[in-house]
């Protein structure tokens, strides 16, 4: 869906999904993470691998047309002047429940925070298209009241034939490491664990950020 390819590209969904026992790049990496214990029984909790060239490679789906220039990958190319490359930089993984899915990226360098934010404000409305010919697809990025101080987060939303579709986005510093993270609204009565945007993301985020302190 290249609606979203620039925020897709953030948590590079094209990597490939494991589920069991996987050894983590890195024993920060390793400390820092959240596993699928720390979950409510019915949360399906998986671990993300990327292939290889991994995040920033240049191998992910290029960026739609945006007016402003810029705009529809702009929070991607912060991240990737920011973070650290190769083994044991970066991890990720996913938790999905009825009405939620979420994909965090943990970090072991920090990120750009303030241009990441000013580029959230400068794209803060922007239209983005297929090609040149077709339609315009307004977006709006809306910064939601941060959940600690320092943290950023965000509501994203674009309308598509008379319809929202929106994601929510978190971006923090934690000591010398980072994370981010992604949620969608996607139904799946399949999963009995419950889940609400922006509140189960909000939980998420927070979990997270407090096993980084503490790892």
């Amino acid at each position: 869906m290249r609606l979203f390819a620039g925020l897709i590209a953030l948590v590079v969904l094209s990597g490939c999904t494991v589920k069991g026992t996987a050894t983590w790049p890195g024993a920060r990496l390793n400390a820092g993470l959240l596993t699928a214990a720390d979950f409510p029984r019915g949360v399906q909790f998986d671990k993300i691998v990327e292939p290889p060239g991994g995040e920033g490679s240049g191998d992910g789906p290029p960026a739609m047309i945006s007016e402003p220039a810029g705009c529809s990958d702009g929070l991607t190319r912060v991240i990737a002047a920011s973070a650290e490359r190769g083994p044991g930089s970066a991890a990720k993984y996913s938790v999905a429940y009825d009405g939620a899915r979420i994909v965090m990226t943990v970090l072991t360098s920090t990120l750009d925070l303030d241009q990441l934010d000013a580029t959230a404000t400068r794209c803060a409305r922007y239209e983005t298209f297929f090609d040149r010919s077709s339609p315009a697809i307004p977006v709006t990025t809306t910064k939601l009241p941060p959940p600690r101080p320092g943290a950023l987060t965000y509501r994203q939303t674009l309308r598509l034939q008379g319809r929202d579709s929106s994601v929510y986005l978190a971006f923090e510093n934690v000591g010398d490491s980072a994370m981010f993270g992604m949620a969608f609204p996607t139904p799946n009565p399949d999963i009995p664990a419950k889940g609400s945007l922006p509140q189960t993301f909000l939980d998420v985020i927070a979990k997270q950020a407090d096993r980084l302190r503490r790892g």
